[in-house]
């Protein structure tokens, strides 16, 4: 006999890996087969839900260097000079289904967890530097239109563009999304961005607010809409295929850590609200500080255990780090491990690929579903205790915060002198994008207004992007015009000729 012989999954030894137990070769199957029910009640539960956004996606290993001293900004322990941190990075798709081609149009998911000795960090952001919407109360409105229709269950674009007319904050991250960037060549030829100001507290306790910029060392490279569209239909696992096999091959992807640091006050003043996720902070106002870089240098074993079961979160902070008054963030916060805990499960964290791998765990957290680690059994589970047990340290844990009037209000993000919801969309399309970049734009959005159905959402369209640009607004409508035109005599003459 082997030493290598199949087992259930209680350990016991299994009697067939091909045959189910039968009356007879050709009689019934019995239901006492207990390998058979194991092995089939197994695979109907493999796979977990899928996560509403960011469903399709891959990811990779690696390790975090700190290169500089941005140690006057921070105390975080994973930002000292010299500081070495394991690395898990996610790429992921926004509105498509797990089984979406990974070439169509659309934002790109840029999470990082660095597992640091003081704590899991996770920068959950994309591959632009701003998002769609500023306040997360609008964040199911938004996806829900970027999905499918109830009846036909087909993705509609009176419903994309309806939303996003509707909510003119979006334009920015649109402008992005038409853009070259809406369409990147892979996962490892592409920028990442924490999105959100972040904050962060050095060792005296000053306070600064940060934006993270991931610049890739591949380059950052782009595909046009016809290579996307055969791609989607050749290879639809086209990104998570180019980083697993350039991994394997030993050409290991990096990217540069950059930070914007603005100090504490002049928030307070800025031209901008830097806490509006939909708005960018200008490089010549606040330049980019370099950090370090990270390495992604592994595949994962199982793809299903550390890439689909890891759980994200913008609320894995550390000491030296906190948020900011970022509505989409402060709404995130709670969001990503509630839909985790639905997701996978209320005992998530304790999940291989989810503990803190360079950190010590001492929680009073108790029970609850699939249940793994937990405390001595003379531990008491609850605080204050008698018996020695764990106590919080305000001072170890490093807080940050902002001052507020209190007032409870339902309102918009203060405007400051610039704010604009077209403003820096319009600078986008204007001064950032090249005379080639902006004919492909043009293509892109009239390719969109094509599969507009209704007129007054086509008009919104027109006077949206009219808003980014008056001449951006005018050469679209004229080039619908000239499309409905030539159309138009098109059957005309087919009409003449039958």
């Amino acid at each position: 006999m082997s030493e290598n012989f199949t087992t259930t999954q209680s350990g016991a030894p299994v009697p067939s890996d091909a045959h189910s137990l039968t009356t007879g070769a050709n009689g019934v199957t019995a239901l006492h087969d207990r390998y058979l029910v194991e092995k089939l009640a197994s695979f109907n539960r493999e796979r977990v839900p899928e996560r509403n956004p960011h469903a399709k996606g891959g990811g990779a290993f690696g390790e975090l260097t700190i290169t500089e001293d941005v140690s006057k900004y921070t105390r975080a322990a994973v930002f000292q000079p010299g500081a070495k941190s394991e690395t898990l990075a996610r790429f992921s798709s926004v509105a498509g289904e797990q089984g979406s081609p990974d070439t169509w149009r659309d934002v790109r998911g840029f999470a990082l967890r660095f597992y640091t000795t003081e704590g899991n960090y996770d920068i959950v952001g994309n591959n632009t530097p701003v998002f769609f919407i500023r306040d997360g109360i609008k964040f199911p409105d938004f996806i829900h239109s970027q999905k499918r229709l109830n009846g036909s269950a087909l993705r509609d674009a009176d419903m994309q563009w309806d939303f996003w007319t509707l909510s003119p904050e979006s334009a920015h991250q649109v402008t992005y999304v038409m853009g070259d960037r809406g369409l990147p060549t892979s996962w490892r030829e592409m920028n990442g961005y924490g999105s959100h100001t972040y904050q962060w507290i050095n060792a005296e306790g000053e306070r600064f607010w940060v934006q993270y910029h991931f610049q890739s060392r591949q380059g950052v490279h782009n595909m046009n809409n016809e290579e996307a569209e055969k791609l989607a239909g050749s290879d639809a696992d086209f990104y998570r295929r180019d980083l697993y096999d350039n991994i394997e091959a030993g050409n290991f992807p990096t990217w540069d850590v950059f930070v914007q640091i603005m100090p504490y006050e002049d928030a307070k003043t800025y031209r901008f609200n830097p806490f509006d996720i939909t708005k960018v902070w200008p490089h010549a106002d606040y330049p980019l500080v370099k950090v370090g870089h990270f390495t992604l240098n592994r595949n994962p074993q199982n793809f299903f255990a550390e890439i689909e079961q890891a759980a994200f979160s913008p609320s894995n902070m550390v000491p030296g780090t906190d948020i900011s008054p970022d509505k989409m963030l402060m709404a995130r916060v709670f969001s990503y491990p509630d839909a985790q805990r639905n997701r996978i499960g209320t005992n998530y964290n304790q999940l291989p690929v989810n503990q803190p791998h360079a950190a010590h765990v001492n929680t009073y957290m108790h029970e609850g579903n699939m249940q793994y680690h937990f405390n001595d059994a003379t531990t008491r589970p609850y605080t204050p205790n008698s018996y020695g047990g764990a106590a919080a340290e305000p001072e170890r844990a490093g807080e940050g915060s902002w001052e507020t009037d209190g007032t409870l209000v339902r309102a918009a993000q203060t405007l400051r002198s610039e704010d604009s919801d077209f403003g820096q969309a319009g600078t986008l399309y204007r001064d950032v994008f090249s005379a080639e970049s902006k004919e492909r734009f043009h293509d892109n959005l009239l390719g969109q207004v094509a599969g507009i159905t209704r007129d007054d959402i086509r008009e919104r369209f027109f006077q949206y992007w009219t808003n980014v640009d008056e001449n951006l607004g005018q050469i679209l409508r004229d080039g619908y015009a000239a499309g409905n035109q030539g159309t138009t005599d098109g059957a005309s003459e087919q009409s003449g000729k039958a």
